[in-house]
């Protein structure tokens, strides 16, 4: 069995409306709930209907403006465009994505609106979906919201007086139409199967529950004997697929597998989507180190997260798939609709997690199946990072949609090594400690302002963080350096000590590795632009050589235009350079 989601009392509203406009006995009556729209900037000043294009920009902005009001709405609702307020179908050429892009940046990136075309009398209509808001959305500096059948202005402290009645409201936690007697009984014996993999005494306890007290310990069943609609997702489906595996050796490269399997519960798809990336995701053995025995290219749990984070934190309301795309060692997963709750690429660490779906999240979280919000994207960096990857890139992209993209390059071997050496032994387990690290490793040198933006962190827990690595060692030797040079009153700035980066050379010299450090230049050059000033003695305290070795580098970066003496005579206590430009 499988069941179609998103049915409420909009959704069977815009079904009423499309069929009395099929039968063309539209009566001329408005809705609270939905609303006909033509297409504006479709008549000439004589009335005429001019021929319809993809994108339309006074469309896109009257569109916006109407799903705003509408998503300030209790329960949202939904526009027909293309059809006019007397039932007349005079149609629209627009684009989906586009239009639906569009709207986002319109209301400043925070609607994301469903679109889909439906074809009555052989006219092509769209019918857009415009969720409830959790914060009220602005259009134009206003506020405004539906009454009756007309957009009226509402000031910020109504509205939200008006939303405390409906707080904690979350789509995935109400009740679906479908019976916990419908539930599939590979998708609870998958439920248990996870579990069982967790291994704990409680975990094992639960999935040994016959089936109704499974459901109902995992908070997937109402008092009515009905499913919710996180629970009807996860045990019973949908008739689209929740998920889109491709597996392509190369970029490029015809697709080696595929899974995109509907009217099936999610779990199943999931299940059935970790086995496959299991199967391209390769075993590498280690001698030693951090991670003993063996990893793979990607690390299992990070995997994990990226695939659950793309289903718990997604707009269901959208038909299309959670996409996989499994290239080589990446994977990249794609979920539609954008970030949600404030938090975007440069907070996603530290910001806190809200989800849209959060019965959803939290039934992946009583199944072990990923991490609480929240803890998930934290581990995704710190498992990447240990192992010498880069970071997950996490982006929003036009659509919108939310892609994380994992790549898997070859484990970095000395660099595990090299962290088992850290003193006290949690150094490595701790993700401020490893992002420093790395951007050490990578950039030759940090500072409170380098850093902040990687940490994700204020200056004052950035500089909190670079204490605390100032406290480890290696090999009983302190693990960062404070660069000398620094005119008092700058701000200091770090860099890894003689030791330390002598004994990660070791490490790669022991494993017949070459790391590619970054040059004495650039150093230099991102030195002197990140901090406004460079002077040899500084060049030098980063490189832990003498000034004398380093002046020739400096010299040479201004004959190339890139560094300006302080001095015309070069010369003196004090004399350092500027960025060019």
């Amino acid at each position: 069995m499988s069941i179609s989601f998103g049915r409420d009392p909009v959704d069977d509203e815009v079904e009423r409306v499309l069929r009395r406009l099929d039968t063309g006995d539209w009566d001329d009556s408005e809705s609270a709930l939905v609303d006909l729209k033509e297409e504006a900037g479709r008549r000439d000043k004589s009335g005429n209907v001019l021929p319809g294009q993809p994108q339309n920009e006074r469309a896109a902005e009257h569109i916006a403006g109407e799903s705003a009001c509408l998503a300030n709405t209790p329960g949202g609702g939904a526009l027909v465009v293309g059809a006019t307020n007397d039932g007349s179908l005079v149609g629209t050429a627009l684009e989906i994505e586009w239009l639906r892009h569009r709207v986002y940046e319109l209301t400043d990136r925070a609607l994301t609106i469903e679109v889909r075309d439906v074809e009555v009398q052989a006219t092509r209509l769209l019918v857009v979906r415009a969720p409830q808001a959790i914060e009220p959305i602005r259009w134009r500096g206003k506020v405004t919201w539906r009454v009756a059948d007309h957009c009226v202005e509402v000031d910020p402290a109504t509205w939200h007086a008006k939303r405390m009645i409906q707080t904690n409201f979350d789509w995935s936690a109400q009740p679906s139409p479908v019976e916990a007697t419908s539930a599939r009984e590979a998708s609870i014996e998958i439920a248990r199967r996870f579990l069982r993999s967790a291994g704990e005494s409680r975990d094992l306890e639960l999935a040994s529950q016959r089936t109704p007290e499974l459901l109902r310990r995992l908070n997937a069943v109402t008092g009515d004997g009905l499913l919710t609609n996180a629970g009807a997702l996860a045990f019973v489906g949908r008739e689209q697929a929740g998920l889109d595996y491709i597996r392509r050796d190369l970029p490029g490269g015809d697709s080696r597998q595929r899974v995109r399997e509907g009217g099936r519960g999610l779990l199943e798809e999931l299940q059935d989507v970790f086995t496959h990336i299991a199967a391209h995701n390769a075993v590498r053995h280690l001698p030693r180190g951090l991670v003993t025995g063996q990893v793979r290219d990607l690390p299992e749990q990070a995997v994990r997260e990226a695939v659950v984070n793309g289903l718990a934190h997604r707009e269901w309301s959208v038909a299309q798939p959670t996409t996989i795309e499994h290239v080589g060692t990446t994977l990249r997963v794609t979920s539609p609709g954008g970030f949600y709750g404030g938090v975007d690429s440069s907070n996603i660490i530290t910001h806190p997690s809200r989800s849209r779906n959060t019965a959803l999240t939290e039934l992946f979280a009583a199944l072990r199946v990923a991490e609480r919000e929240g803890v998930g994207v934290d581990r995704m960096v710190r498992d990447m990072i240990r192992l010498g990857h880069r970071p997950p890139e996490i982006e929003e992209i036009p659509g919108p949609h939310v892609r994380t993209s994992l790549v898997g390059d070859a484990a970095d071997i000395g660099w595990i090594d090299w962290l088992a050496l850290l003193a006290p032994t949690e150094t490595s387990e701790d993700l401020n400690a490893l992002l420093l690290l790395r951007r050490l490793v990578d950039e030759g040198w940090v500072d409170v302002a380098t850093a902040a933006p990687v940490l994700q962190l204020n200056r004052t827990e950035t500089q909190g963080a670079i204490n605390r690595l100032c406290q480890a060692n290696l090999s009983n030797a302190p693990v960062l350096s404070l660069v000398q040079g620094i005119p008092p009153g700058e701000p200091g700035a770090w860099a890894l000590s003689t030791d330390a980066r002598a004994r990660l050379q070791d490490c790669d010299r022991e494993e017949q590795g070459a790391r590619q450090w970054p040059s004495r230049e650039g150093i230099a050059r991102g030195y002197a632009r990140a901090r406004g000033r460079i002077s040899s003695s500084e060049l030098a305290g980063i490189l832990g050589v003498s000034p004398s070795n380093v002046s020739g580098i400096l010299k040479d970066l201004e004959a190339a235009g890139d560094l300006r003496p302080s001095r015309p005579n070069r010369r003196g206590r004090g004399f350092y350079y500027t960025p060019a430009h």
